[in-house]
């Protein structure tokens, strides 16, 4: 692998979505008092998969729950727990995401370990929310390798700092718009609230960047990538989802973060979503910022005043889209390839579409 194809995040590579900052790690764990744990599971080329765990401290708290707001793109898809969101515009767990048939197991994991914790001695009823995609091109997805041991192993070892991308976790399968898809966050800081996002990315469409669309063919000449890769969009797989969960310390009740909650799946648009019938497209938002168990958050944000949330959320949603991509890795997987995005082809198509300046002659290519 040479440099310039080696795993790296896209404002690494220059290229920036927005006007807006990004928080210090550029990252969904920006917003105080959330983790992010990951357990990979790899035994090439039969098993790709894993689980990723978004750990809110709050709920940890005797028995919490947080406003969460959920918007469903597409409904094709197994997000345990989301009419209980819908209905009562909370989370009561942190939140998983993992492969489709394991998304059961799981849930039964995760209410193991709510259970086990301070303030749920009492506890008879209880809200499991785990997200999904289909990792099942990469992945042998019917043998269900998810255990209540590393859904454990996620959420005990979730933690503030930078995230895993790519091939890590819930994304270690998953392939996007035709390329190795995976895990990315991104942040954004605005009106002194942090807006993070961490996505599962596993859809089709053509990848699209800074308003460039790069199909995985090299201007029509040859295949780029790994043998066996799609050499077109038609031989891509079919849409099978996408999970967005965004957080924020914005003092946001449930009907205004299901409100961000949409703006999250509009930004799959930005980055080539064809939104396809078989893709189940999920965003959950959540706000850090209530003060007690179905509290309504205080000095709450007036509707007029939600447009630098909405921003902000559309430009970290469609920059941790990018960042599962171009930190992926070409994987051989259960029944085909999935290839990495090929940087220097991406960051030729955006010099030569005006996009980016031209590399200089003189000194390495960025």
């Amino acid at each position: 692998m040479t440099d310039n194809q080696r795993p790296r995040r896209v404002r690494e590579l220059g290229i920036l979505v927005g006007p807006l900052a990004t928080g210090p790690l550029n990252a969904i764990t920006d917003v105080p008092g959330v983790r992010v744990g990951h357990t990979t599971i790899v035994d090439p080329p039969r098993l790709h998969t894993g689980v990723t765990a978004i750990v809110p401290d709050a709920l940890g708290d005797g028995g919490r729950s947080l406003p969460c707001g959920l918007f469903v793109g597409n409904g094709f898809g197994k997000l345990v727990g989301a009419t209980q969101v819908a209905e009562l515009g909370e989370i009561e767990t942190p939140i998983l995401l993992t492969a489709t048939l394991s998304a059961f197991r799981a849930a039964d994991a995760l209410v193991t370990h709510v259970l086990a914790g301070p303030g749920h001695e009492e506890t008879r009823t209880l809200n499991p929310v785990v997200g999904e995609t289909n990792d099942g091109r990469l992945s042998d997805i019917r043998a269900r390798p998810v255990t209540e041991a590393h859904v454990l192993a996620a959420l005990d070892g979730a933690a503030p700092g930078l995230p895993g991308e790519g091939c890590v976790g819930a994304g270690t399968g998953t392939m996007a718009l035709g390329f190795k898809g995976g895990i990315g966050t991104s942040s954004r800081l605005v009106d002194g609230r942090t807006v993070g996002v961490l996505v599962q990315s596993n859809f089709s469409g053509t990848l699209t960047v800074r308003g460039v669309p790069i199909r995985p063919v090299d201007d029509g000449a040859s295949p780029v990538g790994a043998a066996g890769a799609p050499t077109n969009a038609t031989n891509q797989p079919e849409g099978n989802s996408c999970m967005i969960v965004v957080a924020t310390d914005a003092p946001l009740d449930a009907r205004q973060l299901g409100r961000v909650a949409r703006r999250a799946v509009f930004a799959m648009a930005r980055v080539g979503s064809d939104f396809a019938g078989g893709s189940g497209d999920y965003a959950l938002a959540f706000s850090t910022s209530a003060a007690a168990p179905g509290a309504a958050p205080s000095s709450s944000v007036a509707d007029g005043d939600l447009d630098p949330l909405f921003a902000a959320t559309m430009d970290a949603t469609e920059e941790a889209l990018l960042n599962s991509l171009f930190m992926a890795t070409t994987t051989v997987g259960h029944r085909g390839t999935a290839t990495a995005v090929p940087h220097d082809l991406v960051l030729g198509r955006l010099r030569s579409a005006g996009v980016l300046p031209q590399a200089s002659t003189t000194g390495p290519v960025s």
